[in-house]
């Protein structure tokens, strides 16, 4: 599968963006920098100005390569081809919200403060609602969706449990929406619901697996 030219150029012009702010936020940011905080909105964790700055636009390189290496070295090929399309706009939702992240991140630290939670919230609604497109659409593969031993070992128990994964998160992305209401609640509308979802799903496809044989 050939990832075309719009869907990698989206995240290298991301990337060269989080580069030019880092480099430009250098000189007056702090030397220690928040980086990260807890279900309480407190900040609870901090780091050099040179790590808050960098990290993100070193580890968005590090996916970058990891994201347009899989399909090349996928086993299922033909697999994978019927859901590139949807495969290669998650990329863009993926690298999307890690920016988002590192803009509330250099915001923080310009010292205008304000509810992390809440402003977290649509970013990981947005990402779980398009991982239950992926899922609903992934056909079985070695890197993308729900890969037990009873889905890598069924293509009848792959597409039963993708079908049900997707819809549940979905789900899962529209009640992390509740986290901008009820933001002392985000532990268990983003946590709560995607860890239940994961035990659910897997669960599932071992029942499903043993129904067949």
């Amino acid at each position: 599968m050939k990832i075309n030219k719009i869907s990698v150029a989206f995240p290298i012009i991301l990337i060269i963006i989080s580069f030019f702010i880092a480099i430009y936020f250098y000189p007056v940011f702090p030397d220690q920098v928040t980086t990260h905080w807890g279900i309480d909105n407190q900040a609870n964790g901090y780091s050099s100005k040179a790590f808050g700055l960098f990290f993100m636009p070193v580890l968005s390189v590090f996916l970058f390569f990891l994201f347009i290496s899989l399909p090349k070295i996928e086993p299922y090929k033909k697999n994978f081809d019927q859901f590139k399309n949807h495969f290669q706009n998650f990329i863009n939702i993926v690298f999307a919200f890690l920016f988002y992240v590192y803009l509330l991140t250099i915001i923080w630290n310009l010292d205008f403060h304000f509810n992390m939670i809440q402003f977290l919230s649509p970013g990981f609604a947005v990402l779980f609602y398009y991982a239950g497109v992926l899922t609903s659409h992934a056909k079985r593969n070695w890197f993308v969706g729900i890969r037990t031993p009873w889905t890598m070992s069924s293509e009848l128990v792959w597409d039963k449990t993708h079908q049900l994964g997707g819809k549940l998160f979905k789900l899962t992305g529209l009640i992390s929406l509740l986290s901008l209401l009820f933001p002392n609640l985000a532990i268990f509308f983003i946590l709560v619901s995607v860890l239940f979802v994961t035990v659910f799903i897997f669960v599932y496809s071992y029942l499903e697996y043993k129904k067949i044989n």
